[in-house]
């Protein structure tokens, strides 16, 4: 039989290395021979046979050493002028955190902060100068998402273009000041021509860039984008990539190949308290993290300075050092004297100790790391420009605080640091060469060179050949004409055939988009779970939307509603991520401003996974001014019956109404749905109304009522459309004798309002009956009235509700499948007192109408709810309260439902 001889081991360390040599040397003739191509081929194939052999690469193989991605044979020549853009990033900088210094000396603590921007100021002046692309008077080029906390350096930035007034900047956080004032972080809301995107929730930027970048490449591939260019430049802290947002959505961006996004970490090593990663190194876990997702990953670790050191490192003891060294350690360094860094650094080595040795102490005290070199940054930037197929994340080592001195470079207490004593600015500006007198330093006056300058000069023409100046956001859309009622004729006729509220909006949805003047523009969106939705129909008539198309035959290809996906699908289907599914509606929502494209988002979800898990995402759309329509669906406590705690939602519209301009409904019937849509498209793409809707869909079948008037009477058609939209309306009259009951119902406990009506006309009531399709635009309503009143009480105005009301009497009851706190919003303003009935408390397991009696909301309680609070008024007698409590099975107590 055959053997195999043996491999003769090493006898000792020397042999080891000696082979160790062989092989290196083995792999550079490869690469001389044959290119870098032809070496990775054979690694890759060394490594396959290891993995064949069951043996685990347990190393961790997605690092590169801990230095530059791009040597400096592949670093390109700088195109600028690099005094220039020294002397005016040193005049921004002084005069970024010179209005944060200001605005603190005033007494007013507002705040602010200095350190964020310094450390960011060389990239971003590297991308203002040589990157970041507009387009003059149109829509388009690059998206700028910085980090909040460097906003008072585009602020700078812009009153060196003259965007800024003197007093705008003078009333840094005094928004209310006159003549204007600056927001404190980057809000569209308050700057609707500056800012295009918001990231003062840390964490939020990273999934908007993304899907801002996906969406710009599902417009093109719909053709209602130009495929010319754009790139959204994102912009965070090394210590902001800890929140579950940011690599939670990254593998979304090489799914789709997104090479128009290029994230830039400003890897500072600190928190806001202290270090990020002291006893190890961010840089290289987060490099782990997105080239295992895929990514192109820059490094931009080290400066010039150390090109020549590591040019004689020889033997790689410099790299070793380097790989030990942790994030303290290099925290450390930043704050030491040149002396105690070499010490320390060369750990009696004498082999680092010669590399070191050229450098003095002071040249060692001041090497700069990576992230401020701007050729380093210009290198890193040009290769991610450049990318093609995949997204890229350049990860750029900074210094917190650059340039603010010992008293707070470097430190844990940076991002702290509001003010400085006079000698310190005084320091600070001199460092920057402001030629301000020590006095004006002191005082942290604004400093501008003249016009026409070569400072000024140079910043123009540097950003007339970007094709104009960054961030801005555009307004003047094409507006779109809202559909006639008549599109929705499904929904006015009504319906014999039972169906949910849900239903009868997949259907508007599905005529919507087939519509000649909107279809296009009609954006549907869902995370996951569009077949519970009803949804599967719109799959083979419009698509799914992919980047790739579909390259597989699905399992259902021989059914009726196939499941289908196209590179210019309409549908966006998420998967189960509802960040991303809001990222989605938030770039379809702002597709608007950033792309002169009307897009219409509809994105449906559970209500319970709404407001509950991503209200952030929800309030970033209110400071977009993001328009569309969130719709949640299988909404209420007692409709998704079985669920339980987790799924049931009782208290989205409550939450709803935080958002201020937010209009929120929940609508019992298919024609209010239709009403409520059809002018939200009007107000929002037709009249420019910078609002967003929330409305409540449910999964409980009942019969559709048409218009409760004749469609062609246009009188008593716009009264029931005031209603609907004002937030309620008499759904039906009752002229019978008897004593009087008002029932205000919504959503689908509408039915049991019904059914309640029914029970109390036995009792010898008249009852009316109300569909409340808002309690919150009711609330703000009789706020705003209220206020009014206040400040002119010589002419008092009556809100809605007291208007409908005036000549009401009775007994008034409200039910809501959410908690009291919807109807209690408005109990005060009417005329007798209003009896609330909600589904306060946790959702359980159980059927619909055993929900509906545990939360006291069945048709039963309504109808005790209204006889009791007649009883309390006189008008009803007790013999008949007690035959009431029998024929209806109410008990004397009972469990609170909102304790469990």
């Amino acid at each position: 039989m055959n053997t195999i001889n043996p491999i003769s081991e090493p006898d000792n360390d020397n042999d080891i290395a000696q082979e160790n040599q062989e092989w290196i040397e083995a792999l550079e003739d490869i690469l001389v021979d044959q290119g870098d191509h032809r070496g990775k081929d054979i690694l890759r194939l060394l490594q396959n046979h290891l993995l064949g052999r069951n043996i685990s690469l347990t190393e961790a193989t997605l690092n590169t050493p801990y230095r530059n991605s791009i040597p400096v044979s592949e670093q390109p020549a700088y195109p600028g002028n690099a005094l220039l853009e020294d002397k005016i990033e040193n005049i921004i900088r002084w005069n970024a955190a010179a209005m944060v210094l200001k605005a603190n000396d005033a007494g007013t603590g507002v705040g602010g902060h200095i350190a964020t921007y310094l450390s960011a100021a060389t990239m971003l002046e590297v991308g203002f100068n040589h990157f970041f692309k507009n387009k003059t008077d149109q829509y388009g080029g690059d998206q700028l998402l910085v980090q909040a906390h460097a906003a008072p350096g585009l602020y700078a930035r812009a009153y060196a273009e003259g965007r800024l007034s003197q007093q705008q900047m003078a009333n840094f956080r005094r928004e209310l000041q006159p003549g204007g004032g600056l927001c404190s972080y980057p809000h569209p809301r308050r700057m609707p021509e500056f800012w295009q995107g918001p990231t003062a929730s840390m964490g939020l930027s990273t999934p908007s860039a993304i899907y801002q970048a996906r969406f710009m490449k599902y417009l093109e591939n719909r053709g209602l984008k130009p495929a010319d260019g754009g790139k959204v430049w994102c912009f965070i802290g090394d210590g902001e990539s800890d929140e579950p947002e940011v690599l939670g959505t990254i593998n979304m961006a090489t799914r789709d190949n997104l090479d128009n996004l290029v994230m830039v970490i400003n890897c500072n090593l600190q928190r806001l308290d202290g270090p990020v990663r002291g006893n190890g190194k961010i840089i290289q876990e987060l490099e782990r993290s997105y080239r295992g997702a895929g990514w192109n990953v820059i490094k931009v670790i080290w400066g010039s300075e150390w090109d020549e050191l590591f040019a004689r490192d020889h033997e790689g003891v410099l790299q070793a050092r380097m790989d030990r060294a942790v994030d303290g350690d290099y925290q450390f360094y930043t704050v030491s004297d040149g002396e105690t860094v070499r010490n320390h650094w060369i750990e009696n080595d004498p082999r680092l100790s010669a590399l070191m040795k050229t450098l003095n102490d002071e040249e060692i005290r001041c090497i700069r790391r990576g992230g401020q070199d701007r050729k380093k940054i210009y290198a890193a930037f040009e290769k991610a420009a450049n990318a093609q197929d995949k997204p890229t994340v350049i990860l750029m080592k900074t210094v917190k605080g650059d340039g603010m001195g010992a008293v707070a470079e470097g430190q844990n207490t940076a991002h702290q640091k509001k003010t400085l004593t006079a000698e310190e600015r005084i320091a600070m500006g001199r460092r920057f060469g402001i030629p301000l007198s020590d006095e004006a330093l002191a005082s942290a006056d604004l400093y501008l060179p003249e016009e026409g300058s070569a400072e000024l000069n140079y910043l123009h023409q540097q950003r007339q050949q970007q094709g104009g100046y960054l961030p801005s956001r555009h307004s003047d859309f094409p507006r779109l004409k809202a559909p006639e009622l008549t599109l929705f004729k499904d929904a006015i006729q009504g319906s014999e055939r039972e169906q949910s509220t849900t239903m009868a909006f997949v259907r508007m949805l599905g005529r919507m988009m087939k519509d000649k003047e909107t279809g296009r523009f009609i954006v549907p969106i869902v995370p996951d779970e569009a077949r519970t939705f009803g949804m599967e129909s719109l799959f083979n008539q419009f698509g799914i939307y992919s980047s790739v198309g579909q390259k597989y035959k699905p399992v259902d290809s021989s059914s009726l509603l196939p499941y289908k996906e196209a590179a210019n699908g309409q549908l966006l289907q998420e998967g189960i991520c509802e960040t991303g599914a809001m990222a989605s509606f938030l770039a379809a929502g702002t597709a608007y401003a950033n792309f002169g494209v009307p897009t219409i988002p509809f994105y449906i979800f559970y209500s319970i996974f709404g407001f509950q898990r991503v209200g952030d995402m929800i309030w970033a759309c209110a400071d977009s001014l993001a328009k569309g329509f969130l719709l949640g669906g299988t909404a209420g406590r007692t409709t998704l019956n079985g669920e339980g705690l987790q799924h049931q939602d009782g208290h989205s519209h409550a939450v709803a109404a935080t958002v201020p301009n937010m209009y929120s409904y929940d609508p019992a019937f298919a024609y209010e749905l239709a009403v409520i849509v059809r002018d939200g498209i009007k107000r929002m793409y037709q009249d420019d109304e910078k609002i967003f809707y929330y409305i409540t869909l449910y999964n409980e079948n009942y019969v559709m009522p048409p218009l409760p008037v004749d469609p062609d009477n246009q009188t008593a058609l716009n009264e029931l459309e005031q209603g609907i939209l004002q937030g309620m309306y008499r759904y039906r009259k009752d002229d019978a004798s008897g004593q009087k009951v008002h029932l205000m119902g919504s959503g689908s406990l509408m039915q049991e309002v019904q059914k309640a009506a029914e029970i109390l006309s036995k009792y010898g009531c008249s009852t009316d009956i109300w569909s409340v399709t808002s309690y919150n635009q009711l609330t703000r309503n009789a706020l705003a009235t209220e206020r009014q009143n206040m400040l002119n009480p010589e002419q008092p105005q009556q809100n809605v509700i007291q208007r409908m009301l005036t000549n009401e009497s009775g007994s008034f009851v409200a039910v809501s499948d959410f908690v009291k706190s919807l109807p209690n919003g408005i109990a005060r303003w009417f005329p007798q007192g209003l009896v609330t009935l909600g589904t306060d408390g946790f959702g359980l397991s159980e059927s619909r109408p055993t929900l509906r009696d545990h939360f006291e909301v069945d048709a039963r309680y309504i109808a005790w709810a209204a006889l009791s609070d007649l009883y309390r008024k006189g008008d009803l007698t007790a013999d008949i309260l007690d035959k009431a409590r029998t024929e209806l099975d109410i008990p004397k107590q009972k469990i609170d439902p909102a304790s469990m």
